[in-house]
Order: structure tokens, then C-alpha cells, then sequence
């Protein structure tokens, strides 16, 4: 095509290249179109907060409750660290915690550290620890519930359903439910990534980050960019440069470009244990010095896979039916790894299916799953929130924001320091 006489004759088109053009960065291009700058804490990520703990790889986030009550059963939301977190606190239009908070829940959410070379020797287990359990912790310590919802998005999901394995071994019942996102437990069937994943790479992987002591965000950035080209790079590029389609909201590809590193250790260690070995379906995973097992986890599970995901497979998603002996709630929804997720009420031409699988019900392969399950028009987040008010208790007061004295009391308001680091 010759693309003189195509944006002579295509004004809309030729602006939104020109724009382009004039993007240096985002401030600049939104400078251009007379708009401010997107800005994490302003525009995105804004749902109020506060910081209530912070160690050295985690900043706990307590939402503000807008409810004059709330379920007893706060709700720990942990987020993959090889994304910032607000992925699930995007704008208020599309926010995941702004909706969970307005249906009456205490909501909190890991914020991880962007770390550097001092974090080289973090290993899986610090994340489980550092991560995980001390929130945990810090959240009984404020609500003084005795149980509470965890949610895992993505990598985030696979090391949430390791804790709760643990927990559940070593006779800790606190988890009122576990919900996993995007998130597999075995391996063997992870989609594309595996092109990039064979014990040469990961070797070659391991060179590369003795060096700096961590992975940089431009290799990761890359590599899930051209996991979801589709998404990504093709269709906003035909959509907005062939088509001349305006663009209105950027909120994704602003957090898709703000990556994060990888601590040379724990990479190692996830890339080796899981995606190699399948250490964790095959029973081979240790956590402390005894091995964990998916099929100990006691609390009930609501597991969502996305048709067009390419890093976790919604067939891969779905084996977990293999290994848990709960009931289990799964739903399949239109959409990607990212965008599947964030869907919204209100989404136009979403769509989901949603069945139960009680404990003691046969297996039925995700293909027979998909042919009995009629899909239903519309955004999965009601149907989550409605499913966790049967897994809770009746409304009580909001719990304080944070402890007045001691080791939770607030810090600073959210979205926190962590998720600014660069």
C-alpha cells in the first residue's frame, strides 16, 4: 500500500500516526491529544487505602471500605510479581478490588517489590514466606477474622495454591476459600511460553542473570509481548492505524509496559521446579522439608480460565479438576490472559460459563465440560461475588484501617511506594 496516498486521503488515520510519532513517551503523546498524563496513583490505581505493613518484598494494601458493612471473611488478593499489581486496580470503570469492595468485602492486595541485584538469592519460598504469610498474618491481626478469602491471578494463583497446600499439610485452616486465575498447578500443557522454555534456555536464562543478579524487565516485557502479539501489537495497531479507530482507554497497555524484574533465584527456581520438572503436580515440591501435595488444600476453590489465553492454557487451567478433592467452581470466560480478567460489568460482548464439581462428582474432560456448559452473556465478577457470599458469613462492622500502634499501623495511603519503583 502506498502510505502517503493512504494517509492523504485518511485524516483520521494520519493523526493517530502523527500522535504515535510524537509519543516519546506517554506524557508526551497525551500531551499532544490535550489529555494529562496517566499516572499510577492518580489515574490508575486509584482506589482508596492505605499501606499497612511493608518488609522487604511486599506492601500490604487495606482498601477503604464503602460499605456501611462488611463479610467477617476479609479477602487477600495476590497478584503475579512478574506484573505490577494494579493490573487488578486499573481505572475505577474497570477496577477488580473497587468492585469486591463495593460488595461488601475487606479487600487487601499484595503490592511486590521491584527488586534488584540486592534481591538476587530470594528464592520461591521467600515469596511464599515474605508474600503470602505475612499477610496473612498482618490481616488476622487487624480484622481479627478467623478466616479469610485468597485470590491468585496468574503466577501469583500458582504460589497461592503452594501456601494453601502447605497450610492445609500442616493442619492450618484459615483459608475460608482459595480462587485462582489464570493459574495452573501443572505445567505440561502451559501454552506458548513453553517455545521459550527447554533446560538449554533456561541455562542460557541463568547466565544471563548471574551477572545482574535478577531477569531485566525489557527480556520479560518482550517475551509476553510476543506471547500476546494479537492483543497486544496487532489488532490495537490495525485498529488504530488502518481503521483510525480512537483508542479511549490505554489503562492495559500503560500497565503492560510497566514491567518489573526477576530475582535471579526465585526465576531460577520457578522456571526449573514448575515449568521443567512439574515438580508441584507431580508431588515432588517440597515446602520446608516435607513435600506438599495440591490434593490437601480443604477449602472450597473457584478457578477461572480465558479462552484465548496463551500463557495459561484455559485446558491447563482446567486440570486442577485432577488434583483437588473440593467442591469446585470453574469458569471459562471470553478473553485473554489479562483481559479475561478484567472484564468488567457493563463489558459489552462478554461472555462466560460457570458449572460446580462437587468433591465427589466424576471427572469430565475439559472438552465434554465445554459441550454441557451453556455460555451466559455478561462479566464473571457477579457470579464470583455471589459465590463468595455463600462462603461467608453474615456483615459486621468494617474492621479499623490498620492497627492504632505497633507492627500494622498505616504508612501511607495507597497505591504505596512499591508499585512506583522503576
Amino acid at each position: 500500500m502506498d502510505w502517503a496516498i493512504h494517509l492523504a486521503i485518511s485524516p483520521g488515520k494520519q493523526l493517530n500516526l502523527v500522535e504515535s510519532a510524537l509519543r516519546g513517551n506517554m506524557a508526551i503523546w497525551h500531551t499532544a491529544l490535550g489529555m494529562p498524563p496517566p499516572e499510577v496513583g492518580h489515574t490508575l490505581a486509584v482506589t482508596p487505602g492505605k499501606v499497612i505493613f511493608r518488609n522487604a518484598l511486599i506492601e500490604l494494601i487495606q482498601y477503604t471500605p464503602t460499605t456501611g458493612s462488611v463479610h467477617p471473611e476479609p479477602i487477600l488478593i495476590v497478584p503475579a510479581w512478574i506484573m505490577k499489581y494494579y493490573i487488578l486496580d486499573l481505572s475505577p470503570g474497570n477496577s477488580f478490588v473497587r468492585f469486591l469492595v463495593g460488595q461488601g468485602y475487606s479487600v487487601f492486595m499484595l503490592s511486590w517489590t521491584n527488586p534488584g541485584a540486592d534481591k538476587r538469592d530470594l528464592g520461591m519460598d521467600d515469596y511464599r514466606r515474605l508474600g503470602i504469610m505475612d499477610a496473612v498474618d498482618a490481616i488476622q491481626a487487624i480484622t481479627q477474622a478467623s478466616r479469610l478469602h485468597a485470590v491468585g491471578y496468574c503466577l501469583g494463583g500458582s504460589l497461592l495454591a503452594i501456601a494453601a497446600a502447605a497450610m492445609s499439610r500442616d493442619g492450618d485452616d484459615r483459608l475460608a476459600s482459595v480462587s485462582l486465575l489464570a493459574a495452573q498447578v501443572d505445567f505440561t500443557e502451559a501454552g506458548e511460553l513453553r517455545l521459550f522454555i527447554s533446560d538449554s534456555q533456561v541455562t542460557l536464562i541463568e547466565d544471563m542473570m548471574a551477572d545482574k543478579g535478577y531477569l531485566s524487565s525489557d527480556q520479560m516485557a518482550g517475551t509476553f509481548a510476543l506471547l500476546r502479539a494479537r492483543d497486544l501489537i496487532w489488532t490495537p495497531a490495525v485498529k488504530h492505524y488502518l481503521l483510525g479507530q480512537r483508542r479511549h482507554s490505554f489503562d492495559l497497555m500503560i500497565w503492560n509496559s510497566d514491567a518489573t524484574r526477576m530475582p535471579a533465584r526465585m526465576h531460577s527456581e520457578y522456571l526449573r521446579r514448575l515449568f521443567l520438572n512439574n515438580d508441584l503436580a507431580e508431588g515432588h515440591y517440597h515446602v520446608g522439608d516435607k513435600a506438599i501435595s495440591i490434593s490437601d488444600i480443604r477449602a472450597p476453590i473457584f478457578a477461572v480460565g480465558t479462552e484465548d489465553d496463551h500463557v495459561a492454557p484455559w485446558h491447563s487451567v482446567y486440570k486442577l479438576h485432577l488434583f483437588v478433592d473440593v467442591d469446585m467452581t470453574f469458569v471459562l470466560t471470553s478473553g485473554g490472559h489479562n483481559a479475561g480478567i478484567v472484564s468488567e460489568p457493563g463489558h459489552q460482548h462478554r461472555h462466560f460459563r460457570i458449572a460446580d464439581t462437587a468433591a465427589n462428582a466424576a471427572f469430565r474432560d475439559p472438552d465434554e465440560w465445554l459441550a454441557d456448559v451453556a455460555p451466559q452473556d455478561g462479566s464473571w465478577w457477579p457470579a464470583f461475588a455471589s459465590w463468595l457470599d455463600g462462603h461467608s458469613g453474615t456483615p459486621v462492622s468494617p474492621p479499623p484501617m490498620g492497627a492504632s500502634t505497633g507492627r500494622y499501623v498505616a504508612l501511607c495511603d495507597a497505591p504505596g511506594s512499591y508499585v512506583l519503583q522503576t
